[in-house]
């Protein structure tokens, strides 16, 4: 029988790279994103070279109650693979950044992705059968000044995935978090332009990975059922700073990365 996986933020970036892994293994697709146009042609673009079925839902992830709304579009589908993707960043001093725009993050990254979570989760174990791959960030393990909402928001969803991993340990589900260094997809690009106009790019292109090589990793640890995956050497001892280093002076490091990354 052939299965159904679920990737929001799937119309660029790391959540079109899940979908390509996922059609080429011979998964339906439901596509979600805020952007349309991109949809369509990445539904397209599968169709025409997988043979599986492609659904699109357009909607925008960081309103109330979506996940609701995506659970009645599914229609009783059986979703067999779950992928909470979609995210984005704001950087500036937290005094200074507009709260609208980090309310659409905390309910992106926090309600939206639990929520939907938990709507899909129950049929899972009831089926003794599932994978779930949450997108969290190399962020999550410790403080981070000048992109404070984001940083504290990846946290939540690495606790929270781990969590749940923990509780669902002979259910025949798995949670997987997948948290990535810097990567190379339009995330970098939307932060870098918030910081100063007359730069789109990161300053600090060092230990940047492609978004297919961290996909590729995310998506071999999700099918091993592993709960951390942390693509890279250097990020793998990054995550682990905090045993070295006070979290005060981890901050301070943090603060003087995006200082020079982001600003004039």
């Amino acid at each position: 029988m052939t299965k159904t996986a679920l990737i929001t933020g799937a119309a660029s970036g790391l959540g079109y790279e899940f979908s390509k892994l996922l059609a080429n293994d011979g998964h339906n697709l439901i596509l979600i994103d805020i952007d349309a146009d991109n949809l369509k042609k990445v539904r397209v673009e599968l169709e025409k070279s997988y043979d599986i079925a492609v659904k699109l839902l357009v909607k925008d992830l960081s309103q109330p109650n979506v996940a609701a709304e995506i659970k009645d579009a599914l229609d009783d589908q059986v979703i067999d693979v779950l992928i909470n993707n979609a995210g984005f960043g704001l950087f500036g001093s937290f005094h200074n950044t507009d709260w609208k725009r980090e309310l659409d993050m905390l309910h992106l990254h926090i309600i939206t992705s639990t929520h939907l979570t938990k709507l899909i989760l129950d049929d899972m174990v009831s089926r003794n059968s599932g994978k779930i791959l949450n997108i969290s960030s190399l962020a999550a393990f410790q403080p981070g000044p000048l992109m404070a909402i984001y940083y504290a928001s990846k946290s939540y969803l690495l606790s929270f995935s781990e969590a749940i991993a923990n509780e669902l340990k002979g259910t025949g589900v798995t949670v997987t978090v997948l948290c990535p260094g810097p990567t190379k997809t339009a995330f970098q690009q939307v932060v870098s332009e918030q910081a100063a106009d007359e730069s789109s790019e990161n300053k600090i292109d060092f230990n940047m990975a492609s978004s297919s090589e961290v996909a590729e990793y995310g998506y071999k640890a999700m099918l091993k059922g592993k709960t951390v995956a942390i693509p890279g050497i250097l990020n793998k001892f990054l995550a682990s700073l905090h045993r070295f280093v006070t979290r005060g002076a981890a901050a301070n490091i943090v603060r003087r990365v995006q200082e020079k990354n982001r600003t004039e």
